[in-house]
């Protein structure tokens, strides 16, 4: 997986309602979270998933259970600098602001790098 395409961007929309279908009130938004870190260790192939502290703002804005219906994230594959680090690479999940969310695919983006 380590190749020239290691370090890489995307956007994503995830559908939380359907994930969070069913869950009880005082467990949705921490549901969320677990659901948002397994969604991007799927997407990005990666243990290590950190999510930034804005986004923990947008999933709990309207309390623990008025979790968004749907997110819009950017996710990047970025590698790990710490010396004694298990993974060479770790998934960053931040949220991207929107008007509205319905429609937009996935989109790769170029970095400034």
């Amino acid at each position: 997986m380590a190749g020239l395409k290691d370090v890489v961007t995307r956007e994503y929309t995830i559908n939380m309602h359907k994930r969070l279908h069913g869950v009880s009130f005082k467990k949705r938004a921490p549901r969320a979270v677990k659901e948002i870190k397994k969604f991007a260790k799927l997407h990005m192939g990666t243990d290590d998933v950190r999510l930034s502290p804005e986004l923990n703002q947008e999933i709990w804005k309207r309390g623990i259970k008025g979790v968004p219906l749907r997110l819009r994230l950017r996710i990047s594959r970025k590698r790990n600098e710490e010396e004694d680090a298990k993974n060479p690479l770790f998934s960053y999940v931040e949220p991207v602001f929107v008007a509205n969310v319905k429609g937009l695919n996935t989109v790769v983006i170029e970095d400034e790098a």
